[in-house]
């Protein structure tokens, strides 16, 4: 990366080359007039520009008045415009463009009405014409001008990458909070539904009429809590790995039947309707569609006591339809803002569906409708 020049430096380099110049041209003076108040005047031309940058119209302000008066005591021509160069440039860097075409302008006026009025000689007639001269004036705007606007457009490309950097850092960063919410919604559909299978299963063993039934609940309550620890195992090697974490298999509505057996094992009568073709719906949208119908039998199983659950899913026109509907006589107790239907409706709306969740006279029913293909998926 280029690195800047010292502004203090810069100036200094201006101030000693205007110096140097303008002492040349004087020097060079035939007539042999006295040189010292020339050799003067050229250092305060150059000390001027010391402040350009704090007052450039002041800066050019100055040198126009010393260049009247250095003519005025008739020291050793230089022309009207070299002395001034430095001012010119430095007003147009400035963005005081306008205060340094008026100034040149006074500047090549003034030196046509003298060399016109014939009380110039014919050596400085011939030395400083005024196409030099305005080819000289509008060299150092045009040159100021160009200055300026690569810096401004330094600055902007600047600015630019700066904002770039904060939007990838912030993009960066909503992922992470999105990466997060889907393994808080994961953790509770998965943990919630197993966890929730196991402890029914525990109170069945502990009023198993004989060894043989209660072993058998043990036996659920043991593949329940194996089916939690596998889970939080994976999510925990995710969160721990900072590199991408190997893809999962992704569940979808055709690896329901373990939930729906569980169900049954709880002692629910499911009944299912999956009305879908293998291909219809998009990976997430699919992933979706199995955490609602994980979720809602979960609720069924945790706060329905419920008899029977009817789990239906279909789609077209492009639309899948969601509906888990309970006969629990517990539905009056689930109000429908719970954190798991709050997690489903999140899913649905994340790709651009609905979720409803509410009481029925005769239970309680889900009903989402969601896209079959989510945005940018095949």
């Amino acid at each position: 990366m280029r690195s800047e020049v010292n502004p203090r430096l810069a100036d200094a380099g201006l101030a000693i080359a205007v110096t140097l110049v303008l002492a040349v041209v004087i020097a060079a003076d035939p007539t042999g007039r006295t040189l010292f108040g020339g050799y003067a005047f050229a250092l305060g031309f150059g000390l001027i520009l010391l402040v350009r940058r704090r007052l450039p119209r002041t800066t050019l302000v100055v040198t126009l008045l010393a260049i009247f008066a250095y003519y005025t005591l008739d020291l050793p021509p230089v022309g009207m415009v070299l002395p001034a160069t430095g001012a010119l440039f430095s007003a147009a860097e400035q963005r005081r463009t306008f205060w340094s075409v008026g100034s040149a302008a006074v500047l090549l006026g003034v030196a046509t009405y003298f060399r016109l009025d014939g009380s110039e000689s014919d050596a400085a007639l011939h030395g400083y014409t005024f196409v030099t001269e305005l080819a000289l004036a509008a060299a150092a705007i045009a040159l100021g001008v160009a200055v300026r606007l690569t810096r401004e457009a330094r600055e902007r490309s600047a600015q630019i990458a700066t904002l770039t950097a904060a939007e990838e850092s912030h993009a960066a960063d909503a992922r992470m909070q999105a990466e997060r919410m889907q393994i808080a919604r994961d953790l509770h559909d998965t943990i919630g539904h197993t966890l929730s299978v196991a402890s029914l299963h525990a109170g069945v063993a502990t009023e198993a009429p004989d060894a043989a039934a209660a072993r058998r609940a043990l036996d659920q309550v043991r593949t329940a809590t194996s089916d939690a620890l596998r889970e939080l195992r994976r999510t925990v090697k995710v969160l721990r790995s900072d590199a991408p974490s190997n893809p999962q298999p992704v569940l979808g509505l055709a690896s329901l039947d373990p939930i729906f057996d569980a169900a049954r094992t709880a002692g629910l009568r499911v009944e299912t309707e999956l009305s879908v073709a293998s291909d219809a719906l998009s990976r997430s949208v699919d992933a979706a569609a199995y955490r609602i119908v994980q979720e809602s039998l979960t609720n069924v199983i945790r706060h329905a006591g419920a008899a029977t659950v009817r789990v239906t899913a279909r789609e077209a026109g492009g639309t899948l339809s969601l509906r888990i509907v309970d006969d629990g006589g517990g539905s009056r107790h689930r109000s429908g803002t719970g954190a798991g239907i709050r997690g489903m409706q999140e899913r649905a709306e994340l790709l651009g569906g609905t979720l409803t969740a509410q009481p029925t006279p005769g239970g309680f029913v889900v009903d989402a409708r969601i896209p079959a293909r989510a945005e940018g998926e095949s």
